[in-house]
């Protein structure tokens, strides 16, 4: 087998067999098929598409080039979920406590970030002394004691998925979904739950712009995952403004806290109750979607989704008294306020610009090397639909350098568009896909 003739192959617009697709992933992994014959490859593939089955077969090739978690040792169904990323999204933080509360296996595996605010990891590592360097069985002891575990991504967890990425990042081939839908997937089909929910993002701050890319993206990842017999489910939510009030480390995670006890931004619950109601779903805990919703409700009302975050920070070497006293969770020492100047209603939130802002003071990655300031960030006063009159305060920026706090103030005010007319409500789940 030659890598040139699948090269020609695709070009024409053909279709590659597995064993085309295992040659190519298997060579590039192992350093036997140069950069150059992968790109072109990547760039055919552009132009001229995947079927569903080549789709899956390149998952699965990605899936098998490093690692498979075997979490048999796991009592239950177990559940995972995914973000494709967005601006102030702090869901993981929320939704595994309320759902581990109902005694659901969460066994996730989370990154660091890379770009506007921090990952998952960066966020929960706000807790002093926290840790998602867990052995495989103490992943699997903590999922089984207390239902609830996240650990860092192995480097030998999906390898051909980091190198292809790598060189697609660079060669303009990203933006291609049956590409982005099997990295994704490769990645959550080698940590090997049972059932995988979907948060698609749509929007100025998502990397899918439009609900058409979304929804394409979205049925292309559930189709993968039932062609192995996963339960799937993809919830479409908007990211058109930031989720929530909070952007930046230490405020999303206090902005968590406050959503365990009950007083979340609307919107932010909104997607965090959708995600969490086709969680229930799949585990098999709930028959209707009215049934899951009202649990995952109970779990706030009595605290023990609260409890349960505590009791989950603590498993894993973080000080839990930071859960119940968020007030010392670390908060940038320099505070600007981003006054309005206009009389009108917030028609929208750029929320690229946002994320930039954010990235600015140091939130958030330019590079994986970068270190991350977890106490900066941004807190929106003001979000899509509310009335603003002249001298009120659209945000707050925290910084410890006041030459960035500047720098982020400037991309706030331009991240704010004002209208003279009243802004309708905008749905913040757009759609969900489920397979059967």
């Amino acid at each position: 087998m030659r890598m040139y003739d699948i090269i020609n192959k695709k070009k024409r617009g053909g279709c590659l067999t597995k064993e085309e697709i295992t040659f190519m992933v298997e060579g590039y992994t192992k350093g036997e098929i140069p950069d150059y014959q992968v790109s072109a490859l990547m760039m055919a593939i552009c132009f001229q598409g995947m079927d569903e089955q080549e789709t899956l077969q390149l998952t699965l090739a990605m899936r098998d080039s490093g690692e498979v978690l075997d979490l048999s040792a796991i009592e239950g169904i177990k559940v995972d979920k995914h973000s494709t990323g967005g601006v102030g999204d702090k869901t993981s933080l929320v939704l595994t406590p309320m759902v581990a509360a109902l005694g659901i296996p969460v066994a996730k595996m989370s990154g660091r970030g890379l770009g506007h605010t921090g990952g998952t990891i960066d966020k929960l590592e706000c807790f002093p002394g926290f840790t998602t360097a867990l052995t495989t069985e103490q992943f699997y002891e903590n999922v089984n004691r207390i239902k609830v575990a996240i650990m860092g991504q192995t480097a030998n967890l999906a390898p051909a998925d980091k190198k292809l990425y790598a060189l697609r990042d660079v060669t303009a081939t990203v933006d291609q979904v049956s590409l982005i839908a099997s990295s994704i997937m490769s990645k959550k089909l080698a940590a090997n739950a049972d059932a995988i929910v979907l948060d698609v993002k749509t929007g100025n701050g998502a990397f899918m712009k439009t609900e058409e890319e979304a929804f394409a993206l979205a049925k292309e990842m559930v189709r993968i995952g039932e062609g192995i017999g996963k339960k799937m489910a993809a919830v479409i939510t908007d990211m058109d403004q930031p989720l929530g009030n909070a952007v930046g480390n230490s405020l999303e995670v206090k902005e968590a806290i406050l959503s365990l006890n009950g007083l979340g931004p609307k919107d932010f619950m909104e997607v965090v109750y959708a995600l969490g109601t086709e969680m229930v779903l799949a585990a098999g805990s709930a028959k209707t979607p009215e049934d899951a919703r009202t649990m995952l409700e109970q779990t706030i009302q009595n605290k023990a989704a609260l409890d349960k975050f505590a009791e989950f920070v603590e498993s894993q070497g973080g000080d839990k008294r930071y859960v119940y006293q968020p007030e010392l969770l670390p908060v940038g020492s320099i505070q600007l306020q981003v006054m309005n100047t206009e009389e009108g209603f917030v028609s929208r939130i750029l929320a690229e610009e946002i994320g930039l802002a954010s990235l600015v003071l140091g939130g958030g990655r330019l590079t994986k090397d970068s270190e991350v300031d977890l106490s900066v960030g941004i807190l929106l006063h003001k979000k899509r639909g509310d009335t603003v009159h002249p001298g009120e305060m659209l945000a707050t920026v925290y910084a410890n350098d006041m030459d960035k706090a500047k720098d982020a103030y400037g991309r706030i005010v331009r991240a704010y568009e004002i209208s003279q007319q009243p802004v309708g409500k905008i749905p913040m789940v757009k759609g969900i896909i489920r397979n059967a």
